[in-house]
């Protein structure tokens, strides 16, 4: 009975941190690819003459950034 009642418990513990190890990563993910990944996607781009994928793309984010409510 305490083998039953041990497993349930260390069930719902690493079912909490699984969440938990989720949502971290979620938030890590969107910061790595806000501050990392997008600007090189617009330096590349502008680098290689994709001038025209670029800027709507620098455009959009911009706006997106702007109109975005504050925490």
């Amino acid at each position: 009975m305490l083998t039953f009642i041990f497993s349930i418990m260390m069930a719902v513990i690493f079912g909490r941190l699984l969440i938990f190890a989720l949502r971290c990563a979620w938030g890590v993910g969107r910061v790595l690819f806000t501050l990392l990944f997008l600007p090189l996607l617009i330096i590349g781009a502008a680098a290689q003459g994709l001038m025209a994928l670029a800027l709507p793309l620098l455009v959009v984010m911009g706006l997106a950034s702007l109109l975005r409510p504050q925490r």
